[in-house]
This record gives C-alpha cells, sequence and structure tokens, in this order.
C-alpha cells in the first residue's frame, strides 16, 4: 500500500510539474531572460491574449520582445491556480511600468489564464483581462472616457 501511495503522489507530482515550471518562469521573466519561454512553451503553442493573437514559438517570443521593450519594468504575482491533468487556470496580478503611461507609476491588473499543456510544455495560453484596467484607462484624454463610460454603464 505505501509504494501505492508513493506511486500515486509521484504521478501527481509529474503531472503538475509544467505548471510549476510556466508559474516559476513567469515570475521571474524578465526582457533580458525571453529565450526561457522555449523551456515552457511547445513549439506550436497557441496564444491569445485580447490584443493579439500569435502562432508558434517564434512569434511568442517576438511579442513578448516587443511589449518587454518598452517597459520599464514588468512582474507576475501568481495568486492562485487550479490544475486538472493537462490543463489548468492560473490567476495573477501583473504589475508593470511604462513611461507614457500612468505618469511612469505602476499599475497593476489582475487576469487569470487557460492553459493546455502536452508532452509537458504549453500548448495553448489564453489570457482574460480587463484591457481598459490594464491599457485605456491610463491614456491621456482616453483613459477619462473610458473611466467615465465604466463607472456610468449601469
Amino acid at each position: 500500500m505505501i509504494n501505492t501511495t508513493l506511486s500515486n503522489t509521484k504521478l501527481e507530482q509529474d503531472q503538475g510539474l509544467w505548471l510549476r515550471n510556466f508559474a516559476d518562469t513567469y515570475t521571474s521573466l524578465n526582457k533580458t531572460n525571453l529565450h526561457t519561454l522555449e523551456n515552457i512553451y511547445h513549439s506550436d503553442i497557441q496564444f491569445q491574449d485580447p490584443l493579439h493573437k500569435v502562432a508558434g514559438i517564434a512569434q511568442l517570443i517576438s511579442y513578448f520582445e516587443n511589449l518587454y521593450t518598452n517597459l520599464a519594468s514588468c512582474t507576475f504575482d501568481i495568486t492562485y491556480q487550479i490544475l486538472s491533468d493537462k490543463e489548468a487556470a492560473i490567476y495573477w496580478d501583473m504589475t508593470y511600468t511604462h513611461p507614457k503611461l500612468n505618469a511612469g507609476k505602476a499599475i497593476t491588473v489582475s487576469g487569470h489564464s487557460h492553459l493546455k499543456a502536452l508532452d509537458g510544455k504549453v500548448i495553448y495560453h489564453r489570457d482574460y483581462l480587463d484591457v481598459g484596467a490594464m491599457l485605456y484607462e491610463h491614456v491621456p484624454v482616453l483613459g477619462h472616457m473610458v473611466r467615465y463610460v465604466k463607472n456610468n454603464i449601469g
């Protein structure tokens, strides 16, 4: 019975290894280590966020390089994870600074990601977040209009 329990525990650990690798990579991700994305994403990754959709690891790394070029900083704090075999949902807070947004002060936005794994790497990644809170509310002039609409719509 002990061996069965140990085997099941080992199996559960192995099943969640891809998610732990993903979380560890994102919590230490920065513009100097974007190449580490190759360690967690499948070569045929399908990635989508509210602003872009990319296919393949080369396009994904290029997309991230473009994003990080304009940011002064960007960090992720993963607050909750749900794992079911080769599929997961993670909840996170992203804090970033951009010199042209929010007077260069930090902006924090909460979101979550739906992930699917294949061969121990993420093959599907879709982000869900409030783009207004992340971007539009912090653009001069446009930000005032977005906040007005959000505050008066309901």
